[in-house]
């Protein structure tokens, strides 16, 4: 019975180790509460579009790449400029790079470290065991080897450490591409931000022509005598208003080209672009797939759980904290009191020690450092499902956004062409002598507006698209070097029918 007793311990180390097992919990990722669908009436259907197999279609605008969603070939040359020399992206490079070298130097704990050790001393009672070492005499000593030491990592304390310092790298990776759908979405969204822009000085310029052929109408009728000095300063008055706001228009453009290279890592300069708001492209259909897969696609939120994952081995590094440490430590050398003797066999030394460590009484260090763990792993865990609850937010919006921004230009372009046959029959009026002068102004002062309300709507249709995207995690299938390496238009070959007018 004490020979089966005194073996035990033994087995249970053998045990322990052959199995790998380590102490704390293991990861769990944290429950989220995902809607059955995004809030949004209209797209309900297609959330619950059944296929021929009566599965569920899971199918997502966010499964496109980004040139399968954005068309111009302009932008898509900005867009793989951006992605190459945009700036939060090196950086974001940088810092995964810190953390694959962390995690290297976490992982090295695995495996014996091994040095060396010289040493050379010229003294006189150097080691005092005795009362007068060495006679009293003045000697000198040498000594020379290699060491190794080892942590047995027994309770995997050392893996917890290595478990947690890998989430921090896959961490710095998913934040990688965060930052690239992230500059994807900046550079689309000024783009048309910028178009938009043009699209405001084409309409103050048409606008100012409008207003000098009626005020150039109102002088020549003035110089007739038929028209007042009232019709001609009040044509006066709007034709100066509408040129004023050109100087303002252009220089927002500026500031837009220049915020735009920014984006592409470049000095402020102009940006090329060839093509006109109303000649972007939007897709036909946005299927948006299922709520529970954007926990998958967004690797803003596959980012934010790797804290979680972090934390929740932190926790085991804590817990190993209260357990031994076993340790090996060897060496090897020679020491002799002439430095010619050193290597000699006579002068040879060697040494293998097994140690263990363990705590006591700390007097409640160890304690808290346990519940600081869970704390942490509680915010982590909390983080995480607040950046999804935040994500669910954000498709919904972007969806809403998109569907009643369709909606709104409908209404909108019909109040555009109203305004333009309002101003054509006032002016038409006027000429007859059938309508005042105040008519065609106000008739003018209306459109202007109208056409400048249309075109910021055109600019939301689009932002919403590329919000949309975003949201969904676009992009999420690609390889990252499929980012910026893959031709757009080979690949747009590949998904024929992604996008329409």
């Amino acid at each position: 019975m004490r020979s089966s007793l005194f073996k035990l311990p033994f087995w249970c180390l053998g045990v322990l180790t052959l199995a790998g097992c380590a102490v704390g919990p293991n990861y769990q990722r944290p429950a989220v509460n995902a809607p059955a669908g995004f809030r949004d009436p209209s797209s309900v259907a297609e959330l619950r579009r059944v296929d021929a197999t009566n599965h569920v279609s899971t199918n997502s605008f966010a499964d496109l790449p980004w040139w399968g969603v954005f068309k111009d070939p302009v932008l898509q040359e900005l867009v793989r400029t951006a992605l190459t020399n945009n700036y939060d992206l090196r950086i974001t490079l940088t810092r995964m790079d810190q953390a694959r070298a962390l995690q290297a130097q976490v992982r090295s704990q695995f495996l014996p470290q091994a040095g060396y050790v010289g040493e050379a001393n010229h003294g006189r009672n150097e080691y005092l065991s005795l009362p007068t070492p060495n006679g009293g005499q003045t000697t000198d000593s040498y000594l020379g080897g290699f060491e190794a030491l080892w942590e047995i990592d027994l309770w995997g304390r050392v893996r917890r450490m290595n478990e947690a310092a890998r989430a921090n790298f896959m961490a710095s990776q998913e934040n990688r591409r965060t930052v690239m759908i992230s500059v994807v979405s900046d550079v689309a969204s000024t783009y048309f931000e910028l178009l938009e822009l043009d699209d405001q000085l084409a309409i103050a310029r048409r606008t100012r022509d409008s207003y000098e052929r009626t005020y150039k109408l109102f002088a020549d009728r003035h110089a007739a005598g038929v028209a007042s000095k009232l019709e001609l300063s009040r044509a006066k008055l709007a034709l100066a208003s509408v040129s004023a706001n050109i100087p303002e228009i252009e220089r927002q453009i500026v500031l837009k080209e220049n915020e735009f290279n920014m984006l592409l890592g470049l000095n402020p300069g102009p940006v090329p672009r060839t093509s006109t708001l109303l000649a972007q492209e939007l897709p036909l259909e946005i299927p948006v797939g299922l709520p529970s897969t954007l926990l998958e696609r967004r690797p803003d939120l596959r980012a934010v759980e790797q804290p979680v994952r972090a934390a929740n081995a932190g926790i085991g590094v804590a817990v190993g904290d209260f357990f031994p440490r076993i340790g090996l430590t060897t060496f090897y050398g020679g020491t002799s009191t002439e430095l010619g003797n050193l290597t000699s066999s006579g002068a040879n030394t060697w040494s293998a020690a097994a140690n263990a460590v363990g705590p006591l009484f700390t007097g409640g260090r160890l304690t808290g450092h346990y519940r600081e763990a869970k704390a942490a792993w509680e915010e982590a865990k909390l983080q995480y499902q607040d950046t999804a609850l935040g994500a669910f937010r954000e498709v919904s919006d972007a969806l809403t956004s998109h569907r009643k921004f369709d909606e709104e230009r409908a209404q909108q372009a019909e109040a555009v062409n109203a305004g333009r046959d309002a101003v054509a029959v006032a002016t038409d009026r006027y000429k007859e002598g059938k309508a005042s002068y105040y008519e065609v102004l106000e008739a003018q002062q209306q459109l202007f507006p109208a056409e400048n309300a249309l075109s910021q709507i055109e600019a939301g249709r689009r932002l919403a698209v590329v919000q949309l995207y975003k949201a969904l995690g676009g992009g999420w299938s690609l390889k990252d070097s499929e980012w910026t390496g893959m031709s757009a238009q080979v690949s747009s070959s590949r998904n024929p029918g992604a996008t329409a007018h």
